[in-house]
């Protein structure tokens, strides 16, 4: 093994390894923000689990639970059909954070909110339209993967 294959190897350890640890620290900072907190920090520990087994053993029961969920999900149509429509409600959400309507004022536990939406604007429209887009891809993975047709819907 020359000295560049080795130099190579580190490196995309190391990469891998950094990235990892930055993409759990980002989720844990953005865990108590709107947004895909825990999402990201799972992803963080996923990349890890290519070079720590303490990560890998936190990431196949996951892995086993999110299977487990996806094909219950696509079991039937009227759940492919809610699942559908959960993301229709994000792409919703997201035009009217774009637009930002005014809304009456009111308070909860002390906090005042009006008239402006809470962190309306264009970020958190897009926040919502990718989580909408990332909702629709994995119903559609999941119908693609995991959907077994029944023996009524078979030719």
């Amino acid at each position: 093994m020359d000295v560049g294959t080795r130099l190579v190897g580190w490196f995309r350890r190391t990469g891998s390894e950094a990235l990892g640890w930055v993409v759990v620290v980002v989720g844990v900072i953005l865990m108590p923000l709107p947004g895909p907190g825990l999402v990201i920090v799972v992803s963080g520990l996923a990349i890890l689990s290519r070079n720590y087994v303490w990560a890998q053993r936190l990431m196949d029961p996951l892995e086993r639970r999110a299977t487990e969920a996806a094909k219950f999900g696509v079991e039937t149509w009227p759940r492919i059909l809610v699942s559908f429509l959960g993301g229709l409600w994000l792409a919703v959400l997201g035009a009217i954070w774009w637009i930002g309507p005014d809304i009456p004022r009111f308070t909860v536990v002390g906090v005042g909110f009006g008239p402006e939406l809470p962190a309306q604007g264009w970020a958190t429209a897009l926040g919502l339209w990718a989580s909408a887009l990332a909702a629709w891809g994995l119903l559609a993975y999941s119908i693609v993967r995991w959907r077994e047709p029944r023996p009524a819907e078979l030719p």
